[in-house]
């Protein structure tokens, strides 16, 4: 009964927005208390699940989401984007742009977490699709699909991470296994499948249009690449330096506060308004003046990824996820395959990849320890599954279907597709090492 509300939910959710045309984030909060009610949440814990569930959100991504469109518009009206787009262009041509932006998703997505890298990524997806007059998602797909694969396959990640711990796996065999699965899966999800929805219209935010002033003086080759990649050079850097330093406990606290995404991104930003303003002639005054548009940009974008927060905690909170995952521990299926499902069910009707991953584990440890399935493969197939069918309950759909300007119908063909692709090669991976490891 629980998974059938769940469905009706999220069917009225869809319906308020594409038939009724109300604001995403006001039809959020609606199926939310709806769904709280039915879901027999005691009346007076919904609406502070609800008001958890997006401080839970936003908590994570606010000032990531912000100060990555102050760095993006900066790199944008600096014309710093374009200046990267051209360099790209003259290495790899415009046959093999494409790939040359996945495999620099695939590269930054390893130490990178995903909403982060999403962030810093689409500026120089859209820097590219302006400068030449190219399909957006055609070609921003295959870099975000590298974007997600790590986030689903790989540690350093959140959720793979704590499944290797769960699991008694063996991280560096984890990784090397994942990085075996997740290198197909990213070509099919990206480049081949992009093919199938070239044509697809998007009009990506006007927020990140390059100027094309040519009476403006172009940032450097070099300045414009190290300012836009910065967060991913130092996050790269803070990660081999928890890796190398993790035993020194006095360092600890250092290297934890140093590492946060966040703090990072302030950096960054801080460092940007330097290299890419003042240094580039343009006043600290007019650089403040484009971080300040760029927040109003991506304010609505912040109030639908809240309003899948409610949704999701909502749905956490009322035992759905344990409901579905102890209904299907009775299922005579191949372990890998079961614990698949667990997560891509879960992750279907609660939203969250990490919630998915981790509720699964829960679940599926003790099945795991009465056989002889490779601990790193479950974790592999667990998180794969936890990326199925991303839809209107995830926040990732609504920052690609914002970001990209699309209508839900054409998010669900691109986006939605695009997950179900990366889930299912994943499993075809993890089943076919199966049988040499």
């Amino acid at each position: 009964m629980s998974i059938a509300i769940v469905l009706i939910c999220i069917v009225i959710l869809i319906l308020l927005i594409t038939w009724g045309k109300l604001n995403a984030f006001l039809a959020f909060l609606l199926v939310s208390v709806l769904a709280g009610i039915l879901l027999k949440l005691p009346a007076d814990k919904i609406m502070s699940s609800v008001q958890h569930g997006i401080g839970d959100t936003l908590g994570s991504l606010v000032s990531i989401i912000c100060l990555g469109a102050m760095l993006g518009k900066l790199v944008a009206e600096s014309g710093a984007a374009e200046t990267i787009a051209s360099s790209l262009m003259k290495v790899f041509g415009v046959r093999y742009l494409q790939w040359a932006l996945m495999v620099t998703g695939f590269i930054i997505g390893i130490p990178l977490f995903y909403g982060v890298g999403f962030v810093l990524m689409v500026p120089l997806i859209f820097s590219v699709v302006y400068r030449y007059n190219l399909p957006a998602v055609y070609i921003g797909l295959p870099m975000l699909a590298a974007l997600s694969v790590t986030h689903g396959f790989l540690p350093p990640h959140p959720s793979p991470t704590a499944l290797v711990m769960q699991f008694n796996a063996n991280m560096g065999v984890t990784l090397l296994y994942g990085l075996i699965i997740a290198i197909p899966a990213i070509i099919i999800a990206g480049p081949l499948f992009s093919r199938i929805i070239k044509n697809i219209p998007a009009e990506p935010l006007e927020m990140f249009r390059p100027q094309t002033d040519k009476e403006k003086k172009l940032p450097g080759v070099a300045n414009s690449f190290i300012t836009s990649l910065l967060p991913v050079l130092l996050i790269t850097v803070t990660t081999v330096l928890n890796y190398f330093l993790s035993d020194d406990k006095s360092l600890k606290p250092v290297l934890t506060l140093i590492s946060e995404p966040g703090l990072i991104m302030l950096v960054s930003v801080l460092i940007a308004a330097f290299t890419l303003g003042v240094k580039c002639g343009r006043p600290m005054k007019a650089v403040m003046g484009i971080y300040g548009d760029s927040v109003k940009d991506v304010g609505m974008i912040l109030l639908i990824i809240a309003g899948s927060g409610a949704l999701k905690q909502i749905l956490t909170d009322s035992g759905v996820s344990n409901q579905i995952a102890a209904a299907l521990q009775t299922w005579p299926v191949h372990p890998l395959v079961l614990g698949w499902c667990m997560a891509g069910i879960i992750r279907i009707c609660v939203g969250s990849a990490t919630v998915a991953g981790l509720t699964t584990a829960g679940i599926i440890a003790p099945l795991l320890a009465r056989s002889s399935v490779n601990p790193n493969l479950m974790v592999l197939s667990v998180g794969a599954g936890s990326l199925l069918f991303s839809h209107v309950n995830d926040a990732g759909f609504w920052m690609f279907k914002e970001y990209f300007n699309l209508s839900i119908k054409n998010t669900i063909k691109t986006w939605s597709a695009m997950e179900t692709i990366v889930a299912l090669t994943g499993l075809i991976g993890v089943m076919l090492l199966n049988q040499f490891v």
